[in-house]
């Protein structure tokens, strides 16, 4: 209950600034931000609209409203609001994630590991991106870069249960079981739904 009251007073005291100040992109984007936790995303939108109006370089805006298009399943939308993200800010490693992600659900492979590689450039310890950049490189066929990319991941962060479920897909490929059921078993513990046939193919490479 006081979490929610004071999201509401959160809200309250970024709609007074607004009244004060009709032009600060910032108070717009704090607004919609809290709005957004509320799953008001008509509203949040709203604002988002706004803060880039008042704020054309306000990055972080135009990444959430990539966000809001990826909710409505538009790819097309995503992508053009991640890319106009980092376009208004050189480097921003965050539009860069988003946009190899988006580039990798469109099945543009190449496009996809070209972003990602340069959101891990400005930012080595984006997990995110170096996961989703292993999973592309898997998709891609290059099953030894996926798996140096993944145990990169693991280097920021031994418990990250995704590169956990791409190294078993990767080392189940190079039919190392051993391997493969060691970090499918470790993704497991870590809360990660693998999929069965993941398990049913690593049950099955240990008795070949």
């Amino acid at each position: 209950m006081a979490q929610a009251r004071n999201v509401h007073e959160y809200i309250e005291k970024q709609r007074k600034a607004i009244d004060s100040n009709p032009e600060c992109g910032m108070s717009r984007y704090n607004l919609a931000t809290a709005l957004l936790g509320l799953r008001k995303f008509d509203e949040a939108e709203e604002e988002l609209l706004e803060a880039v109006r008042c704020s054309p370089t306000l990055a972080e805006a135009y990444v959430q409203l990539g966000g809001l298009c990826l909710q409505k399943g538009d790819l097309d939308g995503c992508l053009a609001y991640n890319e106009k993200s980092v376009t208004v800010r050189a480097g921003f490693f965050e539009g860069y994630g988003n946009i190899g992600f988006v580039q990798l659900q469109k099945g543009k492979i190449d496009e996809a590991i070209y972003a990602l590689e340069k959101a891990i450039r400005f930012n080595p310890n984006f997990i995110q991106a170096r996961a989703t950049l292993a999973n592309a490189y898997l998709m891609k066929g290059d099953v030894d870069q996926s798996i140096e990319i993944n145990l990169k991941a693991l280097e920021v962060d031994s418990e990250f249960p995704f590169a956990h479920n791409n190294l078993a897909i990767c080392y189940l490929e190079k039919g190392d079981c051993e391997l493969a059921e060691k970090h499918c078993k470790k993704a497991m513990a870590l809360g990660y739904e693998v999929a069965p046939e993941i398990i049913e193919e690593i049950e099955k490479c240990k008795t070949a």
